[in-house]
């Protein structure tokens, strides 16, 4: 009878045959030699349970069961040293996957990001019938079968991410009747639906909260006037677009939003052959088409949101680092704050994004030396080209770093500042002043500590940041937080001189 090492190197040689991979490709994203992949694949190497976690992660699937938590062991103090390239977005890419249901042929996306969020909306495809196969450099494949078996839907995978909403953009257009399980992600308050029903009602859809899910009836029809959003929000506007992605009318969309996930969306539909025009605006202007059967490659842009944290990262612990192929549009508005702030930074020539549609530029973030100073204004979010709302908690670690009192207003959900406030645990100077504004008063000297990460991404990862600039060694436990939205975050950052180990209670 075979070992447990053979039986789980058969698994993994199976899988890793299943997912098209060579041995040296696989080799490659381990980060390790091809003879010790052919030594784990023969059970001729014992494997710590790290190993097989990073093992499951870059084959998408999990091959042991693994009860508890993954937590990080955070040895700071270390400065930063060296050069990062960022991912691919992944607010960009679970519009995408979503996108992808309209159409027929075979749809690939270019060096995809493999995060938690991106692996749910994949387990919800795979449950109602779409192939997906990851290939070599993260490129994913998706083949949509003519009929999907939407009453398999996996329930657990949709809960886990608000991303599921915007499945009922590209359903319509087939389905008469469909369920929706209630929609998760982040615990940031409530966050309503109800302007994807007044904007999808529209389109002849009508939806009805039920126990556990949206009840999705469809009468379809054409729009007869333009569709004046009840909010500016990112996943309406989404769904809009695929709404009107196969309706060959036109559609107008007024107070869209034209932030950058939408804008990727926008320019994925564009090659599906839908036009569209005022891409970026609050105005968009769509002609769809009715069936959409086209082999059709995209790439998506690269996540500004991890530019911001890779930049914070720099700033907080007093450190200089490059971030490569950074959407520099995208965060125009956040680099000329830090530059009033007092941070020193250097942009390469510009150049385009693999898609040919937006510019990028390496950003050179020098050491500051402890000479921030804050800013008399707040710092708050806005839409696009705002501050964007997901980069606005990076700003409350500048400006712990910063000489002086910072007002930073997070309008846009109802509890985010208030997890803000998990900062002090780790040395800083946060006060509430209500659910929605802080004052942070630096500069800071953050301290060890051992804490569990909030429920909600971005705050999560500032305390990640914080115990890299505090001297000694910090426990952050749970981080499934953080990895719905960041790829293999721990090694990345150790690529940069940071001292961090991946821990599994079990």
């Amino acid at each position: 009878m075979p070992s447990a090492n053979e039986q789980i190197g058969q698994l993994i040689a199976q899988v890793r045959q299943e997912k098209g991979l060579t041995q040296a490709a696989f080799a490659n994203r381990l980060q390790t030699s091809q003879s010790a992949v052919n030594r784990i694949e023969h059970g001729r190497q014992n494997l710590s349970l790290e190993t097989l976690g990073r093992i499951s992660e870059v084959l998408n699937k999990q091959l042991i069961s693994l009860s508890g938590t993954v937590n990080l062991r955070i040895e700071g103090g270390h400065a930063l040293h060296g050069d990062i390239t960022l991912k691919t977005s992944k607010n960009a890419a679970v519009a995408l996957l979503c996108a992808s249901l309209l159409n027929y042929g075979v749809t690939r996306f270019k060096a995809f990001p493999r995060i938690e969020e991106v692996n749910r909306i994949i387990e919800v495809l795979e449950s109602i019938g779409v192939q997906v196969r990851w290939l070599e450099n993260n490129d994913l494949e998706i083949r949509r079968p003519e009929q999907l078996s939407l009453e398999k839907l996996d329930v657990i995978a949709a809960r886990k991410t608000r991303s599921v909403l915007m499945l009922i953009g590209p359903l319509l257009h087939d389905y008469d009747h469909f369920k929706i399980p209630y929609a998760g992600g982040c615990k940031l308050g409530t966050r309503t639906v109800q302007p994807h029903l007044f904007a999808l009602d529209e389109f002849g859809v009508n939806i009805i909260a039920k126990s556990g899910h949206y009840n999705v009836s469809v009468h379809k029809k054409t729009p007869s006037e333009d569709i004046v959003l009840y909010e500016s929000g990112n996943t309406v506007t989404n769904n809009v677009l695929m709404a009107a992605a196969r309706t060959p009318e036109q559609t107008v969309i007024q107070a869209a939003s034209g932030d950058y996930m939408v804008q990727d969306l926008c320019y994925f539909l564009q090659a599906l052959g839908v036009k569209i025009d005022g891409i970026g605006s609050q105005f968009l202007t769509i002609r769809g088409v009715e069936r959409i059967k086209k082999n059709v490659t995209y790439a998506p842009t690269e996540d500004p949101i991890e530019a911001m944290f890779f930049i914070s990262a720099a700033i907080t612990t007093n450190s200089k680092i490059t971030v490569r192929r950074t959407p520099i549009k995208w965060i125009g508005l956040e680099l000329f704050k830090l530059k009033k702030m007092g941070v020193a930074f250097h942009l390469s020539e510009p150049y385009k994004a693999a898609n040919g549609r937006v510019d990028l530029a390496d950003v050179t973030v020098e050491k500051h030396n402890g000479q921030l100073r804050a800013l008399t204004e707040k710092l708050h979010p806005n839409l696009y080209p705002g501050l964007n709302p997901d980069n606005l908690p990076y700003f409350v670690l500048i400006a712990a770093m910063c000489h002086g009192r910072t007002l930073i207003h997070d309008w846009m959900y109802e509890n985010r500042a208030l997890y803000y406030t998990e900062l002090t645990k780790i040395g800083a100077l946060v006060e509430l002043a209500d659910p929605h504004r802080i004052y942070v008063t630096g500069p800071t000297k953050f301290s060890t500590a051992d804490v569990v990460c909030p429920p909600a991404l971005r705050p999560a990862s500032l305390l990640l940041i914080g115990m890299l600039a505090a001297d000694g060694t910090s426990i952050l436990r749970n981080v499934y937080t953080i990895n719905r939205g960041y790829e293999d975050l721990a090694e990345r950052l150790n690529s940069l001189g940071a001292h961090i180990t991946v821990l599994h209670d079990i």
